[in-house]
């Protein structure tokens, strides 16, 4: 089975009032209704990596409700971090603590599917699907 997730994240002020959202995509249909989230004060690249986390949050939900098993999961992350994505991929180092504690959250959670690549894109692309 095949899933697709696009997030963005961004905050008002840097740090501050921090949001994102992601949308969801299972095998051929199209991307589901965008899922809004409010972080509270963090920054920018926070707000990208906590937008992320929803977003896989909402596939291991999804998934759970289905009879189809993790490892048998093709995940495709679509978002336009250019940070976030080469971070969680291992293509760049995550200097920042805080960076690097979400980008351990993520790697965690990806372990369980079977198969994950990334596509960076856009910003364009992330306003199209998600609005913001």
């Amino acid at each position: 089975m095949k899933y697709e997730i696009i997030f963005d994240g961004g905050s008002i002020g840097n740090p501050g009032d921090a949001y994102g959202s992601y949308s969801i995509k299972r095998g051929r249909g199209s991307y589901r209704k965008p899922v809004r989230c409010d972080f509270g004060k963090a920054t920018n690249n926070e707000a990208e990596y906590k937008a992320l986390l929803e977003g896989i949050h909402g596939i291991l939900d999804d998934v759970r409700n289905t009879d189809v098993l993790l490892k048998d999961v093709e995940l495709i992350i679509r978002g336009d971090s250019k940070l976030v994505l080469n971070q969680v991929e291992g293509t760049w180092k995550a200097k920042n603590p805080r960076m690097r504690a979400l980008r351990d959250q993520v790697r965690r959670l990806l372990a369980l599917f079977g198969s994950v690549s990334y596509r960076h894109h856009d910003r364009s692309r992330s306003v199209d699907v998600l609005g913001h």
